[in-house]
């Protein structure tokens, strides 16, 4: 469908559903459902709230109160725990479930008007998301999916828009960089984030730092790898100032959900709306 067809379908939706909670991480699609929400909503019917907690990267709470004053979305932050609830912690192939689980309990007394709605995107019923179980569980709508916007569409659709998330890399939370059966720490998740977060202002914008007790991995596109051999003590540095004794290249380069590739097939639970 043409993209001018796919917003207008998605328009439609929207308007039917009527006032809106959207989570809003601030990534292009929840970036993306939330402007169009809004523009096609009202601000005063669709309240973009973001989770904060200790797996949501600085920078990435940051840019979404940036979005919202650039955007004049209404705006708020709610706290989650996630790392309160041992089902969590243990961090096995259900981690995202729990977090899920726990971001629809901050999100439904704030719902009770209104309809609580996340970006997911036709792309990802493809892979393991239980965390989209969850929210579905609880009644959350997702009016990308609905619509059929795949991760392409999203971005052409907020280049078309004039959005500047359309090319913003992927940012999944800090405990996806934790294998699954090592346990999410504060402090794990912290040096993550300050690994991280010298990289990127070394101008690596894709990339994952992957926990492995004492080893980083990092994980750039593979036309990056020269890059980063050729600033090797910059990075070195950077990496070992966050805590990790080891810097590994991983030399496959950067997947996202590349811990997922560690999983049994039996637990790659099918996500809502997929089948086998």
């Amino acid at each position: 469908m043409h993209e001018a067809g796919s917003l207008a379908l998605l328009r439609s939706e929207l308007q039917q559903i009527g006032p809106l909670v959207v989570a809003f991480s601030g990534g292009a699609d929840s970036a993306f459902l939330a402007w169009i929400a809004t523009d096609t909503l009202g601000a005063d019917q669709v309240r973009c709230v973001t989770a904060v907690s200790p797996s949501l990267a600085p920078e990435e709470l940051a840019d979404c109160r940036s979005l919202a004053g650039e955007w004049g979305l209404t705006y708020q932050e709610i706290e989650t725990d996630e790392l309160a609830d041992p089902a969590y912690a243990v961090n096995d192939g259900s981690r995202c479930y729990y977090c899920k689980t726990s971001l629809m309990e901050a999100l439904e007394p704030l719902g009770a008007t209104a309809s609580i709605a996340l970006g997911v995107n036709v792309d990802d019923l493809d892979d393991h998301r239980p965390g989209q179980r969850a929210a579905a569980e609880r009644g959350a709508l997702f009016p990308l999916v609905t619509a059929g916007f795949t991760k392409s569409q999203v971005r052409a659709s907020s280049q078309l828009l004039g959005l500047r998330t359309w090319d913003k890399p992927a940012a999944a939370c800090l405990a996806s960089r934790v294998p699954y059966g090592t346990p999410v720490t504060l402090g794990t998740l912290r040096s993550v984030a300050h690994a991280e977060s010298k990289l990127r202002a070394m101008g690596f914008r894709h990339l994952r730092v992957r926990h492995h007790g004492g080893t980083a991995r990092i994980e750039v596109p593979v036309e990056d790898l020269a890059a980063i051999v050729a600033r090797r003590e910059e990075v070195t540095d950077a990496v070992h100032e966050a805590g990790y004794r080891y810097v590994s290249l991983d030399l496959d380069g950067f997947r996202s959900g590349s811990l997922n590739e560690a999983l049994p097939d039996q637990d790659l639970a099918l996500p809502f709306g997929a089948s086998s």
